[in-house]
Parts: C-alpha cells; sequence; structure tokens
C-alpha cells in the first residue's frame, strides 16, 4: 500500500476533527495489518435461518410463516394458555409465526431419523444422509469428526445470478452488487469449519464455474494457504456454439490439501491405474501356469500374446520388456540409476557374462552393493549384452500414471443417469457419479470417510457406495443437504398460499423430492413407487432431518433420544445404536458405550474393559453426569487409551459460541 498509502494519510491529516481523525487513522492501520495480501471483502453479517419445526416459545426470536415481511421479533409472552396469541416486543401478532435464528444465537441440533436402509454387511460403516442446514450439521460434525475426515468434496452454489442460491431467506440475483462478497461470507463461514474436520493427510476439492473460480481460489489459499493448493482441475463438460467469443462450458475443481507436507511425508502419490493392466496381468498368470513356471517360456508366450493384439489396444502401452521373476510375478523392466549422486551407491559391478564393469551412470547405481547382489541373487536384475543394467519391476507396482488437470466428460450423462434412476426429470444438472468416483478413487484410501455439505441430489453418496461395490472398499460417506425448494417452483407455491415449513412446500424440496428417493432407489434398487431400477447395492444408509433442541431439556436429560444418533456417528456409524436411554443405567456395543447412572459404574467398567482385554475396545464412552468429579472418577476406571465424553456438558458447549467459525 505504498503509494496509495501516502495518498491516504495525507488526505487523513486534513481532517480538522482530532476525535474523527484519529479514530479512521485506527480503522486504517486495522485494515493494513489485516492483510499485506489477499482477497479483500466486505464480511457480510451472517444468514439466519428459518426452523420451521422449532418450538415458538418465550424469548424465542420469530418472523411471520407467510413471508410477508421480512422483520423479526423476540417472544415476550404469550396471551393465552394454548399460545396461539404471542406479545412480540410489544406488539400482539395472532398470525402464524416461525422461528428463526440470527447467526451467532446458539443452536443445540439433533437428529431425527427418517429413513433407514441395511442392505450391506452388519459391521460395515452407514452411509449418512442430513437435512438440515449445513452450517448447524458442520457444527455438529465438528464435535464428532474433527480431524477425522480423509476428503471433503463439494459443489456449491456457483452464484451465476440465476436464482441459484439463497442468503437469508431470499435468493440473490445478478442485479445484487453485493452478491460477490455475500457469497465468499458464506463460503468462508464453512469452510473455516470445514478444515477442522480433515485429518493432516486430508484434501477438499471445489467444484466451481467461472463466476467465482478466480476468487474462490483466492478465499481457499487464505483459508487452506497458498502452500496447500495442488491443481485445479478443467472439467470439459459442454460446448455453447451460441457464445459470441469463446465457448466457455467448462467447470473447475480446486484441490487443496490441510496439510501437504503430511501428504510429502506419508509418500502419498495420486496415481490412475493404466487401461489394460488387468487383462495384462490376467495373461501373465495364465502363460506362467502354462509354461510350467519356465521364466524363458512364459516370457516367450507373453510377447506372442502381445503382437497377437491389436496396434491401437491399451495393452500394448505395457507390452515394452517384459520379464517375470522367479516366483511368477510379471514385471517391466526400470533403470537402475540412483536419482541423485552418493558416494557409497558408486562400484564397480561386473557383468556375469563378459565379465567386464557394467556401464554406472555418475551418480551411481541405485542400490547399494549389499542390496545389489541380493537381487542379482533373487532374480531381479536384468544383464544386458552391452554391458547396461536394468531391474525387473513388478508391473503391478508401475502400472499408475499421473492423472492430467483437464478432463472431457459431457454433463449430458449425469442428467440422463439421475433421470434413468428416478423415473423421471427432476433435478437439473446433476453431478456426475462416474467423475466423483474416479476422483474419491485417486485422492483418498479406500476406507476414506467422505464428506459433502453441499449434498444436492445425493452424488457424492452414490459415487462412493459404487466405488465400494466396484473395489471393495470400505468408504463412508456423510452428505448434508437441505430441503430447499427451487426458485420457479417457489413462486408457484407460493402463488397458491404455500410457504416453507408447509407439508405441499416440504414435499418438493431436494431432500424429499430427490436425494432422499434417489439413495433409496440406488441401494434398495426399488423406486418409491414400486418400480424396479436395479438389484441394488450392498450398502447401509440412513437418513436423518435435523431437528432443534432447548438446551434447559437437554440438560435435564430429556433428549436423549435426539442427541442418541450423533453419539452413534461419533462412534463410526457402525453397528447398532444405542436409541433410548438404557435402563440398566449403561450400555455397550463393540463400538461405543454410554453410562447414565454413576451407581453403575462398576459393572459397566468392568464389562469394557473385558471388551477391551479382548482386543475390541470401544472407540468412544459417553459419561452423562453433571459432577466433574464423577466424571473424572469415571474416566479413571476405564481403560487407558478409550476416549471420554461429558454429557451434556461437551454437547451444549460445542453450541454455545455459534459464531466459531464465522469470522477469522
Amino acid at each position: 500500500m505504498g503509494d496509495e498509502g501516502s495518498i491516504l494519510d495525507q488526505a487523513i491529516e486534513q481532517i480538522h476533527d482530532e476525535a474523527l481523525r484519529a479514530r479512521i487513522v485506527r480503522e486504517v492501520e486495522l485494515l493494513r495489518g489485516s492483510r499485506r495480501f489477499g482477497l479483500v471483502f466486505d464480511r457480510h453479517l451472517p444468514e439466519s435461518v428459518r426452523l420451521p419445526e422449532h418450538p415458538v416459545r418465550k424469548g424465542v426470536t420469530v418472523t411471520l410463516r407467510d413471508e410477508s415481511t421480512t422483520r423479526s421479533w423476540r417472544v415476550v409472552r404469550f396471551t393465552d394458555t394454548s399460545r396461539s396469541v404471542a406479545v412480540l416486543d410489544g406488539e400482539v401478532q395472532t398470525g402464524r409465526l416461525v422461528a428463526i435464528r440470527e447467526f451467532g444465537e446458539p443452536v443445540y441440533p439433533g437428529l431425527r431419523s427418517v429413513e433407514r436402509i441395511a442392505n450391506g454387511p452388519a459391521d460395515a460403516p452407514w452411509h449418512l444422509v442430513i437435512n438440515g442446514e449445513n452450517f448447524h450439521v458442520l457444527q455438529a460434525l465438528r464435535a464428532t469428526h474433527r480431524g477425522k475426515v480423509d476428503l471433503i468434496y463439494i459443489d456449491p452454489p456457483y452464484n451465476t445470478g440465476n436464482d441459484g442460491w439463497i442468503y437469508n431467506d431470499r435468493y440473490v440475483d445478478t442485479n445484487d452488487r453485493a452478491k460477490s462478497s455475500k457469497w465468499l461470507s458464506f463460503m468462508e463461514r464453512r469452510l473455516l469449519l470445514a478444515r477442522d474436520l480433515l485429518k493432516s493427510t486430508g484434501v477438499i476439492v471445489v467444484a466451481i464455474g467461472d463466476d467465482e473460480h478466480h476468487r474462490l481460489r483466492m478465499l481457499l489459499d487464505q483459508v487452506f494457504g497458498g502452500d496447500n493448493f495442488l491443481s485445479d482441475v478443467v472439467w470439459q463438460c459442454g460446448r455453447k456454439n451460441d457464445s459470441r467469443y469463446v465457448s466457455n462450458g467448462a467447470d473447475y475443481m480446486l484441490v487443496y490439501a490441510k496439510d501437504e507436507s503430511s501428504l510429502a511425508a506419508n509418500e502419498v502419490r495420486w496415481r490412475e491405474e493404466k487401461e489394460g493392466v488387468q487383462e495384462v496381468l490376467a495373461q501373465g498368470v495364465q502363460a506362467w501356469t502354462e509354461a510350467g513356471g519356465d521364466e524363458d517360456a512364459a516370457t516367450a508366450a507373453m510377447r506372442a500374446w502381445f503382437r497377437a493384439q491389436a496396434r491401437d489396444s491399451p495393452v500394448q502401452a505395457l507390452s515394452r520388456n517384459i520379464w517375470f521373476l522367479p516366483d511368477g510375478t510379471l514385471c517391466g523392466d526400470a533403470d537402475t540409476k540412483s536419482p541423485s549422486p552418493r558416494p557409497n551407491l558408486q562400484y564397480e559391478l561386473l557383468h556375469p557374462v563378459t565379465g567386464r564393469p557394467c556401464r554406472m551412470d555418475p551418480n551411481g547405481w541405485r542400490y547399494t552393493r549389499e542390496t545389489m547382489l541380493r537381487m542379482i541373487s533373487e532374480g531381479r536384475i536384468i544383464f544386458r549384452d552391452n554391458e547396461f543394467v536394468r531391474f525387473k519391476r513388478p508391473l503391478q507396482d508401475s502400472a499408475g500414471s499421473v492423472v492430467q488437470s483437464v478432463f472431457d466428460r459431457q454433463r449430458t450423462h449425469a442428467g440422463r443417469h439421475l433421470e434413468a434412476v428416478l423415473g423421471d426429470k427432476r433435478f437439473p444438472f446433476p453431478k456426475d457419479h462416474e467423475v466423483l468416483m474416479r476422483w474419491i478413487r485417486l485422492t483418498a484410501p479406500c476406507d476414506a470417510l467422505v464428506l459433502d455439505f453441499f449434498g444436492g441430489s445425493g452424488t457424492t453418496t452414490e459415487a462412493v457406495m459404487r466405488l465400494n461395490a466396484e473395489d471393495g472398499g470400505t468408504r463412508q460417506s456423510i452428505l448434508v443437504t437441505n430441503n430447499e425448494v427451487g426458485a420457479r417452483q417457489a413462486k408457484l407455491l407460493r402463488r397458491d398460499g404455500h410457504h416453507p415449513g408447509d407439508a405441499e412446500w416440504e414435499a418438493l424440496g431436494v431432500f424429499e423430492h430427490v436425494t432422499r428417493p434417489r439413495i433409496s432407489t440406488v441401494v434398495s434398487g426399488e423406486r418409491p413407487d414400486g418400480s424396479r431400477y436395479s438389484d441394488g447395492l450392498a450398502a447401509n444408509v440412513e437418513m436423518f432431518d435435523v431437528t432443534y433442541l432447548d438446551p434447559g431439556t437437554v440438560r435435564r436429560g430429556r433428549e436423549f433420544a435426539a442427541i442418541a444418533p450423533l453419539m452413534w456417528i461419533e462412534a463410526g456409524a457402525t453397528g447398532d445404536r444405542i436409541a433410548d436411554e438404557p435402563d440398566a443405567g449403561w450400555a455397550l456395543t463393540p463400538f461405543y458405550g454410554v453410562l447414565v447412572t454413576i451407581d453403575v459404574l462398576a459393572p459397566f467398567s468392568d464389562a469394557v474393559a473385558a471388551v477391551a482385554a479382548d482386543g475390541r475396545a470401544p472407540s468412544v464412552v459417553f459419561v452423562v453426569t453433571d459432577s466433574p468429579t464423577e466424571y473424572q472418577h469415571a474416566v479413571e476406571r476405564l481403560p487407558v487409551g478409550v476416549e471420554t465424553v461429558q454429557l451434556y456438558q461437551d454437547y451444549l458447549a460445542n453450541y454455545t459460541i455459534n459464531v466459531e467459525g464465522g469470522a477469522r
């Protein structure tokens, strides 16, 4: 801000009011110190959220359910026992009211199961689909999944100005001069929470279009750090032949690591299996078997097989210099030179036939003399007649290639697929589950926890389940969506006198009308209307609505059933759920336990110790007590290494400061 600062300083000096001048100087210094370089935007007041199912009680902030005003009031009292007439900050209101929460007001979410499909192995983790405000769900996941998520994939609103997303209960249109700063404020609050959920080796992939691509990358630099930027992937997904200048038919995927140095330290490399590898490996097994374990005969058979394949076959890329190890492993050959000069890797190696020294690179050999001699004895080293030396690398180890940052796939594939699943066309522009399968396979392990908190039609959940079916993985997905109605449909509903919270409105929301029937159909194979789609998938999935709880009833232990799913989710969402407060005072599954009566601590701790001795210690134990002394006593009685949570204190504390994850 060198020159600009000087001009600004001169202008400030011309202010005669000393108090005003001092105040402006302080504000300018704060701005200068906040960021030397980066994305600067007006941080808008965080969005408020309507809670149609939240009870309207004294002290609750409300507005009119019919959306006839943007005003809000605080409920002071009710004039009758039926609570049909409320006094709102001095005004008497008899209209239908709906509770709202402003950002900064604490909310206490619970979960209510709306559909549960057990179609997979009993010990497989359940896929979760949660219908609710994603900021509130991210807050809940901050308690249950901090540092546990391998991959976050999100496809947030692109902010094109075409009634694409809602801010403070209103669609943001293209004429809103603050639409970009509102969008950035909206995204920043969620990304800050999302960052806390990732493992140190975790990755986030954010899909975006042209309108906010440049701003989003700067925002991600600020939230995750520029050093953790991995790629800006271009998805060429269509063509716009009516464009005046350029056919901008691409979407983008911005890819960031939580901590790139952790990925590097764990030697993580993203590789995509080369086409034809499995076919070649299968042929190698056949050639080895038919040759009776004769290396030369098996090698000759493989080379003959390659010559018989079509010249344009993808297997031809793997045909060069095929060999076998003595145990029948099919190999290609690879370089033996050291990537960097080291004295202990520079030594004379004699050719076993010619007796002459083999040709050594100036950097030396890849292996020490001892390792090289061992590999020679194991038949892993190839000596060529010209004294060049190669080593046999198992084809499986070299069958991957680095993925390109640009790829083509038409957007229409996804639309046709979703229409086939649902039996009709009811959601515009869904993401492509095959594209997501590819990138999930590439960026996350086969037992990954994958989160999508802009879940839309449910593509991420389907992609994870299909990927598991394809490769036997045990990936688990958590998808968060909402029940928003599209702008056009919302206008029609309002014209007919329907509003958010009405049954007619909710039935056409994205969760009820698209996401839930899609996931149910993909897993069970049967559409909600009874028609058959497929044989289904071997997967377990449960779908929930977010509910909002009164902290007083939580503190008194009256909301166990609503909080029970969160306990189960924190324990991995695997196996049976402790759905109700146990009559015996405690309950235990192979994955977690709940102690609700401190008087039965002894038998409970003995039971936990017994399963721990068998190597099946629960991952977490929830202890219900208001007493720090009782809680500490319980912790001391449990086996070392078992995580403990104090209820309901820890639950309430997680939501008390609701602004966390908002302003930095």
